[in-house]
């Protein structure tokens, strides 16, 4: 019998978590005291959302990301819900959007203004009315445009499509009524196509959000589930809980079929819930308990064991909450794989805890930044209620990159022959990643465009430089592409920096060479 050694090559074996300065964390920010079991904050690429407290109604903060430091007692706050705010979401598709779910049985969204706020914000753009009592979660569609989704204490789940121009919205497009208790939480896969929830009756079920039906449910005794999460296009499902003992429990599940977990492991025996975030460009499983100072974090594979434990980062503040940033939203300079945002009440701060993978090259690392769901819907709504189902939009996180899923390209400057002129169509098929329904993660199309299609694009790319172009370039439209512009021109002055200084000494070396030959020609 041969001997097989228990440890595991892995890429991210050696990921660490690196906190934030003092500097760099927000403090002094009034932090709700709500014992609902949710994140409290929201996080996108300009804001950081917080629910906070609020004196005859719920509210919560929304400060720039930038804005770091000690917050003004007096700060603005986004308020004009009549109960305490309990969950709160940014919108994938629109870093100026935000929804909002409350006690007083009603949702709604806010525009937040891109200039910084002088006075409280109360006027909200959509409000949905429909559900009888108070609504505990809000989920954005992950590939559909205007979608959400509400889950209240009514036990019912309602789909509201914003694409109206009503500013209140009295019917959803569908109510699924087929669980029995308290809704608990709600996860979509990659596509949007299936909807997981847990439901206090500790039971999991997998639906379809269109139709409302149940596609499967799980009636495993020995596992009390709490949160669920889909893992991707893995097929699977993750749902943290408890066991039969009352220890907090992990169990592995296969999506099409919920009898019995794959896998099933114990934590410890603390009563706060956990919460899982998966990222599926990684295959990293981070599971962070409400009350921990900690944040385990593993790799998931789809053979067995299908939970690799890595390491866990420590703390000595228990979160309250939790947030994560988008991975567009990340420092690819410093090899950022993850960030979270913690809630850390006992000391009124929100403290940023970076996931880092070790590496000694400050290039941009290719393996681990595959190409990731950018900010773009692939679906409108109404295309999603009709029955489509497409994955999201991919975008590369290289700085300077553009989308790499199909979108149509500008028309090219028109050649001297009209029969050659290239047609966005034809550019269309030049090896862009596509992702299709049931066909993997990412699609890669076949065709190839023409020689003379491919001479045209090979032309363009000699005018990139580190990524950018240098005759097409527009001018910035928002602070983000003001701040990837600023780093960009940052990083060329560096390298003509340190070029010139290669220059000065290769200049002095030949000087030295020099004054020795006229020395060594005078003696002789």
């Amino acid at each position: 019998m041969s001997w097989h050694p228990q440890y595991r090559s892995s890429k991210f074996r050696h990921v660490f978590g690196k906190p934030a300065s003092k500097e760099n964390c927000y403090d002094s920010v009034p932090i709700t005291h709500s014992v609902h079991d949710n994140h409290f904050c929201a996080v996108n690429p300009h804001f950081i959302a917080v629910v906070t407290e609020c004196a005859g109604g719920g509210a919560f903060l929304v400060i720039p990301l930038h804005q770091t430091g000690k917050l003004d007692p007096h700060y603005p706050k986004v308020c004009g819900h009549r109960g305490n705010v309990l969950d709160i979401k940014w919108n994938p598709f629109d870093d100026f959007q935000i929804a909002s779910a409350s006690e007083d049985a009603t949702i709604k969204i806010w525009n937040i203004p891109k200039q910084l706020l002088s006075r409280n914000l109360t006027a909200y753009t959509k409000e949905l009315v429909c559900h009888s009592r108070r609504v505990g979660l809000v989920e954005w569609h992950p590939t559909a445009a205007n979608i959400l989704f509400s889950a209240g204490y009514d036990y019912k789940v309602m789909v509201w499509n914003l694409d109206t121009k009503e500013s209140v919205i009295m019917s959803p497009v569908k109510t699924i009524d087929c669980h029995q208790d308290v809704i608990l939480s709600m996860s979509f896969n990659t596509n949007g196509s299936l909807l997981a929830t847990t439901c206090k009756d500790r039971k999991i079920r997998v639906l379809d959000p269109r139709a409302g039906t149940i596609l499967q449910e799980a009636s495993y005794k020995g596992h009390r589930a709490n949160k669920v999460l889909f893992l991707g296009n893995l097929k699977k499902l993750l749902s943290t809980g408890t066991s039969r003992w009352n220890n907090r429990q992990m169990a592995l599940w296969d999506q099409d079929n919920l009898s019995v977990p794959l896998t099933e492991e114990d934590l410890d025996g603390s009563s706060g819930v956990l919460f899982p975030f998966y990222d599926a460009d990684t295959n990293m499983l981070y599971v962070v308990g409400k009350g921990d100072g900690n944040i385990r974090y593993y790799e998931v594979s789809a053979d067995k064991p299908h939970l690799n434990y890595l390491t866990e980062y420590r703390s000595y503040y228990p979160q309250k909450g939790i947030g994560v940033m988008p991975k567009r939203g990340l420092d690819v300079s410093t090899c950022e794989i993850f960030r979270f945002y913690k809630l850390i009440t006992t000391k009124s701060l929100i403290e940023p805890v970076s996931m880092i993978v070790p590496r000694r090259s400050e290039s941009y690392q290719e393996d681990i930044y595959p190409p990731t769901a950018g900010a773009q819907p692939s679906l409108t709504a109404r295309e999603w209620l009709s029955g489509m189902n497409k994955g999201p939009v991919l975008v590369s996180l290289r700085p300077g990159s553009e989308l790499l899923s199909p979108q149509p390209l500008p028309p090219e400057r028109p050649l001297s022959n009209p029969m050659a002129a290239p047609s966005p169509r034809l550019l269309d098929q030049t090896g862009t990643l596509v992702v299709e329904d049931g066909q993997g993660p990412f699609a890669l199309r076949e065709e190839k465009a023409p020689r003379w299609a491919e001479h045209r694009l090979e032309e363009k790319k000699t005018w990139l430089t580190n990524g950018f172009d240098i005759f097409e370039c527009p001018p910035p439209k928002t602070e983000n592409e003001l701040l990837q512009m600023f780093y960009r021109q940052q990083e060329e002055i560096r390298r003509l920096r340190e070029l010139v200084t290669q220059r000065e000494v290769q200049a002095k070396q030949l000087e030295l060479e020099i004054k020795n030959l006229r020395m060594s020609s005078e003696w002789f």
